[in-house]
């Protein structure tokens, strides 16, 4: 592939669309990359040392470079070049790839792309690397933690909430088990948990029936969606559980569990089940399960006691 005829197409391309690569400092590694001058690669490997490859039309000989092949499957695996199926409604879409694919996924493919007549991609969105104990997840270290591990013991939704709220989406971010625990108990357990618990216990206990909108606030709203637009999942969760942090503190400062008139008690609580309602549909894309259960709580007027959704570890 004639990758050096590429250099300006591509610095051209980069300078039409800054924000092409997130996170920025991506798009100017990437650029300086470029800038250094680009040498053309093999596509093709013998058949001989490659039996599997896919052949090179008209050469029995080749197979198709496993880069290569990968690459287009981008658009392959979406029907291309038939526009009127899954490639006419997703290409040109967004990528996500590992820093250690920077150059392929943001170069060569490009090029690739340019070489076919074929729209580039709109952005691609490069991710750190998650080490174990602050090193490179080894077999020879026995270091290696699996995700299937950590979801049959913990639960999918406490596994993604760990991965989406601790490790900042575009730099490296390091898990312990002891980490994994401390986040687990302090924010799902004590945290999301508690409060659930502690609302629907006290409207259970007063027989207390109500009929909350799922709602939350405008800026809390625009908050969170301000840092979805950004791709900080992190930050965006933040924005929830300091919300819910608020309610946790608004709930001791009231002491409803002191109070005996039952209309001053659903005044509170109702309101906060509402919140508490409309946080879980945001939560939904992060964590379903855990969305799904408490909306399902507080779907109907007389509301039980709800089970605990993170015991402790």
């Amino acid at each position: 592939f004639r990758f050096s005829n590429y250099s300006g197409k591509l610095l051209a391309f980069y300078e039409k669309n800054p924000d092409f690569i997130i996170p920025s400092h991506r798009q100017n590694e990437i650029r300086e990359f470029v800038k250094r001058g680009l040498q053309d690669f093999s596509i093709s490997r013998l058949k001989s040392k490659m039996p599997w490859g896919v052949p090179v039309p008209g050469d029995d000989n080749q197979v198709m470079y496993v880069w290569f092949d990968a690459l287009v499957n981008y658009v392959s695996a979406l029907g291309w070049p038939d526009e009127k199926g899954n490639y006419g409604k997703f290409w040109p879409g967004m990528q996500v790839a590992g820093k250690d694919n920077l150059r392929q996924q943001t170069a060569m493919w490009q090029a690739m792309l340019m070489s076919a007549g074929i729209p580039n991609s709109n952005k691609v969105m490069i991710f750190g690397f998650i080490t174990s104990g602050g090193q490179k997840m080894s077999k020879s270290l026995g270091n290696v933690v699996s995700p299937y591990d950590l979801v049959d013991k913990y639960g999918t939704d406490a596994t993604r909430y760990f991965l989406l709220s601790e490790i900042t989406p575009f730099e490296d971010g390091d898990f312990t088990f002891e980490k994994f625990e401390l986040k687990f108990n302090a924010d799902l357990a004590n945290g999301l948990g508690n409060l659930t618990a502690r609302i629907t216990t006290l409207l259970e206990k007063n027989a207390i029936a109500i009929k909350p909108e799922a709602c939350v606030s405008e800026k809390l709203k625009a908050s969170f969606e301000s840092k979805m637009k950004e791709y900080r999942f992190d930050e965006a969760l933040k924005v929830l559980w300091e919300e819910l942090k608020s309610m946790d503190e608004e709930l001791s400062g009231k002491k409803p569990w002191k109070m005996e008139d039952k209309l001053e008690i659903k005044e509170i609580l109702e309101p906060m089940a509402g919140k508490l309602a409309g946080i879980a549909r945001l939560l939904e894309p992060f964590m379903p399960e855990t969305a799904q259960k408490i909306s399902k709580i507080f779907a109907v007027e007389e509301v039980k006691k709800a089970e605990p959704l993170f015991p402790r570890v």
